[in-house]
């Protein structure tokens, strides 16, 4: 299994390396992709070494997609292969793990319509007026996108990409 975890500068660093850690534990190959190659850096300085740019990687080769919060899903979502990718990988009923701010890059794909999600409180009337029905749960999994509100609820975050994953 490998699945894709997007990087920008300035991503919240436990909701990035948290489920990367978890996933690997599992066995599941994560690569980190970003803009281009280079070292990135969390909000609170956690670097990360990032081999691939994204116009490296094809959608069809991976398992699944994740997206950090932070502030680097404001970056992420520009990039209209980000938007590509992820976009596949729902066509394609693969995973996508997004949490606390990175529901703005599920917004900008346009896959969020009729889908049951959660986020940061702070983005909730962007996720409903992208056509989400916006949950203050910990976790919610609609199908292939499992989403979480922010650091305190990784642990049940990673259960559910484990859980999806191992079905």
């Amino acid at each position: 299994m490998k699945v894709l975890q997007l990087v920008s500068d300035d991503f919240e660093d436990l909701e990035l390396w948290c489920p990367v850690m978890r996933l690997r534990e599992e066995g599941i190959q994560v690569d980190l992709v970003a803009e281009k190659p280079g070292k990135y850096h969390g909000k609170y300085g956690v670097p990360c070494e990032v081999e691939l740019s994204f116009n490296d990687v094809d959608p069809s080769d991976y398992d699944g997609v994740l997206v950090p919060g932070g502030w680097a899903p404001d970056k992420l979502r520009r990039f209209d292969k980000v938007k590509d990718i992820v976009a596949a990988m729902d066509r394609e009923h693969k995973l996508i793990g997004q949490i606390c701010h990175a529901g703005w890059v599920l917004i900008s794909a346009g896959i969020l319509d009729g889908r049951k999600v959660t986020s940061t409180p702070g983005i909730r009337d962007d996720m409903e007026n992208a056509g989400a029905t916006w949950l203050d749960e910990a976790c919610v999994v609609d199908g292939n996108i499992i989403s979480a509100r922010r650091p305190p609820d990784i642990p049940e975050y990673s259960k559910a990409l484990v859980a999806f994953l191992n079905k």
